[in-house]
């Protein structure tokens, strides 16, 4: 008898502690309209952000091409955005 009051106050406990854990889970959940609100106001969301990565990808692919097509080290460049005539001095 004592075993099974031991237990039914130990299942007793735990569903408490879980019927807690899912309030407190369900009370801090954002609604759907604050999960739309969230990802508009993450980065890239806006097509100004999303641009101005495009536009840093974009130069950066040309800065490796033109690193891979050349036998200037680019990295000696002190400007790296200047193609060849601007080199910083510096050539392997």
């Amino acid at each position: 008898m004592e075993f099974l009051r031991k237990t039914l106050i130990t299942v007793a406990v735990l569903g408490a502690g879980a019927g807690v854990g899912f309030a407190l889970l369900a009370i801090v959940t954002p609604g759907e309209q604050r999960k739309q609100e969230m990802l508009k106001e993450m980065p890239l969301q806006d097509p100004r952000s999303r641009e101005e990565m495009a536009k840093t990808q974009q130069l950066l692919v040309a800065t490796l091409q033109e690193a891979a097509t050349t036998q200037e080290n680019v990295a000696w460049r002190k400007n790296w955005m200047v193609s060849e005539g601007g080199a910083g001095g510096r050539s392997p």
